[in-house]
């Protein structure tokens, strides 16, 4: 049975009030809240029932037929609400607004919030990821974009060109979750983003007009930013349906202030997650967490993904870093006081919405409790930033709040003894008539002998004497017991003395939760005042929590500062890896990284297996560490700043949209072609193997020769089309490059050393063999390789074209002393062997002569 097909005159109250509720919140799941239970009705049942795996039932509604209906406890749903929301769904809670023992008639009902992917702000989220909703704005000529951490209330806002593939890479990269777009927009955007990235699309043209969220855009003057927040905003507001002050004010992107790369190179350098389990563990990010609170990690992340580009700000976190390995004393002690910060961020979203508890002040309390000691190491330490104690604040709590508080807000026992005239003088009473009740006890055994005689209590009859079913003969008439309850194996009674004093408890309780909860709400209320400066504090300790993070890397595996060069020059002595370093069982091998002024691309050859695509990740990741004001994994390192890394490294084919690896290659080397500076890194591993091999080794020396003659931006390109190597003779600024390795008896060892020159083998064959395929596999794959290379011999080189052909030109005798060069490796030769070779040809020379 579906809504629309049902006759609504014939609705039962309660089923009307669903179905209006509904009619306002079509696309999104209900979650109706019905004494205990949030019950799901109709179409929204079916897909409950299916996906959380709930039996389907039915209720009466007053239609012939009982409606789909299916339910969860409201005391647990939060399990099954973000099922729902990870799987794509948007979730409206309808809660009960007034109590049914008060209410006459239909008790009032209403959505008091709708959880999406992107505005959850409960604590099952990651508290080491941003959760970010943003938006598109489509202004025809350009869009506008702006996104928003609702839990912590970090708010973001940029203009980007009107370029689809742009816009997409964009909101890509910034891990937004949920989207919101105008109706202006190309439909073909919404399945990208859906059927792509999952991510969660709703089309609105809805703008908040709310004066008192002005604030957030006060000091914008463009007036296309101010219209895309406001139409984010609107859509967070209709769905948190709370206080949103905590959100703050909007910082304008300038995307000139950060070294930028795009979700592919993220991944390709397995910056934040891994590429083969897509995990945290053995990432950049994994390397250098050492962070004691969750707003560091954040923080952390955040940097790794947007380097800087001010060279200003960039020392002075190496400075900072300096002082913290010199002072390694008062660092010690500032990561232990960052171990008791709780997520200061977080807990300011909860206190600014109202969705917090007893546990969140008292992480509040603990928090504050040790920024005094904070702020004195950071004065110590000359810190550039400092930080408010808010030590009202902490009095407060550290005077109300009870330390064992429960989880819920209207239990009591939230408020410690001493706070409140009012509230101890219940507590006395209380306590008073509760050790009454023992004497109750204790004076009945004695008048009636029955040894076992207890006082209970429970919610439905209140307090009550019980007796055994064996010691009933003993309660004579003149006691007073009135009978209230038979069990199995004893009776209970209650007397009007007992009637008495029950009404005095539990009138006292009943005042004294209700007491505690106005003046835990009051507190709550005089805490929230402090948000602004709560938030203030949070970033300043997230920034000096990640810096003492990467002091203690620095220290730990012994990196050095870096010099950051006005000019182009690289030059990292001895560079290494920083994940692979970690993880290796064996030693790692150091490398060079060499790029004057007059090179710019280096063309790497050598065997598969042998460290080339680890060398050239090598050298993107120190550019990254360096620009977050990190020191780096090298004996010495200068660089220059960088302002767009691009790499193709490996076969990530792109199966969602049916393209190959191929296709997918192309449209990664065009990308870097056509947004790359000369101030940028290009990192292209084997461009061009996806097509046939002279396909390919063509379109690799067009692309090496654009990019040396064009755009001039430092290269990192490596290849087994060792024709190419013959460019150095052509292109100025190209210097071939191998890694080296080691033939023996047929077996090959890899040296992992990066030297000058170039190699003409690949050894696939070899590597192939450590692989153990079948020995016969691999003598056959020798015996076509000899085939092929006899066949190659005969062919021409692949060089750069010559206009000027000689066509009178005759076929040369072969000449004695190509031939003896030709036997020789020189990469392979020892100093005096070399010397011992050329005395031998110039003999010959004599002789001949």
């Amino acid at each position: 049975m579906k809504r629309s097909e049902v006759d609504r005159t014939k609705l039962s109250p309660m089923m009307q009030q669903y179905l209006d509720i509904k009619d306002k919140y079509n696309d999104t799941i209900i979650f109706f809240r019905l004494g205990d239970f949030y019950e799901m009705f109709f179409e929204d049942a079916v897909i409950c029932s299916r996906e959380l795996e709930l039996a389907l039932t039915g209720r009466n509604a007053g239609l012939d037929e009982r409606v789909p209906m299916c339910g969860i406890p409201y005391h647990s749903y939060v399990g099954y609400l973000n099922k729902l929301i990870d799987k794509g769904y948007k979730v409206a809670i309808c809660e009960q607004l007034t109590d049914p023992k008060d209410s006459k008639g239909m008790v009032e009902r209403d959505v008091i919030q709708v959880v999406t992917k992107g505005t959850r702000i409960d604590n099952t989220l990651n508290e080491k990821d941003n959760s970010y909703v943003g938006n598109i704005y489509d202004f025809e000529y350009c869009y506008g974009i702006s996104y928003a951490d609702i839990t912590t209330g970090y708010f973001y806002a940029l203009i980007i060109e009107h370029d689809q593939n742009k816009l997409i890479k964009e909101i890509v990269n910034r891990n937004i979750l949920e989207v919101i777009v105008n109706d202006k927009i190309n439909r073909e955007i919404i399945s990208i983003l859906r059927d792509n990235y999952q991510i969660l699309v709703t089309i609105t043209d809805d703008i908040c007009e709310l004066e008192n969220y002005h604030y957030l855009y006060k000091n914008i003057q463009d007036i296309r930013l101010v219209t895309t927040i406001k139409h984010l905003l609107q859509y967070i507001i209709e769905t948190k349906k709370g206080d949103l002050s905590h959100l703050q004010e909007v910082e304008v992107i300038d995307i000139h202030k950060y070294l930028t790369f795009d979700v592919h190179t993220k991944k390709n350098l397995e910056l934040t997650e891994t590429i083969r389990l897509g995990e945290k563990t053995y990432s950049l990010l994994w390397l250098l967490d050492k962070t004691k609170t969750a707003m560091g990690s954040r923080f952390l992340r955040t940097n790794i993904e947007n380097p800087l580009t001010d060279i200003n700000e960039i020392n002075k976190r190496y400075d900072i870093i300096e002082t913290l390995l010199t002072e390694f004393i008062l660092k010690e002690e500032l990561t232990r006081n960052l171990n008791e910060v709780y997520d200061l961020e977080r807990l300011a979203g909860r206190i600014s919405y109202g969705n917090l508890n007893a546990r969140d002040l008292l992480q509040l309390k603990n928090s504050l409790k040790v920024l005094p000691d904070i702020k004195r190491i950071l004065e110590e330490i000359k810190y550039p930033k400092t930080i408010d104690t808010l030590d009202d604040v902490y009095d407060l709590l550290e005077r109300s709040i009870n330390e064992d508080a429960p989880i819920t807000i209207k239990e009591g026992s939230l408020i410690k003894d001493g706070y409140s005239v009012e509230l101890d003088e219940l507590k006395s009473i209380s306590s008073g008539s509760k050790d009454f009740i023992l004497k109750i006890e204790q004076d009945e055994r004695e008048r009636t002998g029955i040894k076992n005689l207890k006082v209970g209590f429970n919610k439905v009859f209140g307090y009550y004497i019980e007796v055994s079913k064996s010691n009933i003969p003993l309660i004579k008439e003149e006691y007073g017991y009135d009978r209230k309850q038979t069990l199995a194996n004893c009776e209970r009674f209650i007397t009007p003395l007992l009637k008495e004093k029950e009404n005095i408890i539990l009138g006292a309780e009943e005042k004294i939760i209700n007491l505690e909860y106005k003046l835990f709400m009051e507190i709550r209320s005089y805490v929230k005042e402090f948000i602004g400066k709560i938030q203030r504090v949070s970033k300043v300790l997230a920034e000096v929590d990640m810096m003492a993070s990467l002091a203690t890397v620095s220290e730990e595996n012994n990196y050095v500062r870096p010099i950051i060069t006005t000019d182009r020059n690289v030059c990292i002595k001895e560079g290494r890896h920083p994940v692979v370093e970690k993880v290796s069982k064996s030693t790692y091998v150091p490398n060079d990284v060499i790029m004057g002024s007059g090179i710019d691309i280096l063309l790497i050859t050598g065997p598969n297996m042998a460290g080339k695509s680890t060398y050239m990740r090598q050298l993107a990741i120190t550019v990254i560490m360096a620009q977050i004001g990190s020191f780096v994994p090298a004996k010495s390192c200068t660089i220059p700043i960088f302002d767009k890394i691009f790499t193709r490294i490996g076969a990530s084919d792109d199966l969602v949209s049916g393209e190959s690896t191929f296709m997918v290659e192309m449209k990664e080397a065009n990308y870097a072609i056509q947004e790359a500076t000369p101030n940028s890194l290009i990192l292209f591993d084997e461009l061009g193997r996806g097509t046939a091999t002279y396909d390919g080794m063509s379109l690799a020396q067009a692309i090496l020769e654009y990019i040396h003659d064009k755009i001039k931006a430092k290269t990192l390109f490596s290849t087994h089309y060792h024709e190419l190597t013959s460019l150095s003779a052509d292109l100025s600024n190209l210097r071939n490059v191998h890694v080296s390795a080691i033939e023996e008896d047929g077996k090959i060892t890899f040296l992992h050393k990066i030297k000058s020159g170039s190699v003409d083998k690949s050894y696939g064959i070899h590597v192939a063999s450590l692989a153990k395929l079948p020995h016969s596999l691999i003598e056959r794959a020798n015996e076509i390789l000899a085939i092929y290379e006899n066949k190659n011999n005969k062919k021409q080189s692949f060089v750069q074209t010559s206009l000027f052909l000689d066509t009178n030109e005759k076929e040369e005798e072969p000449n004695y002393l190509e031939e003896k060069i030709k036997e020789i490796n020189p990469l392979e030769m020892t100093p005096i062997e070399a010397l011992n070779f050329l005395y031998e040809l110039k003999n010959s020379i004599k002789e001949k002569e």
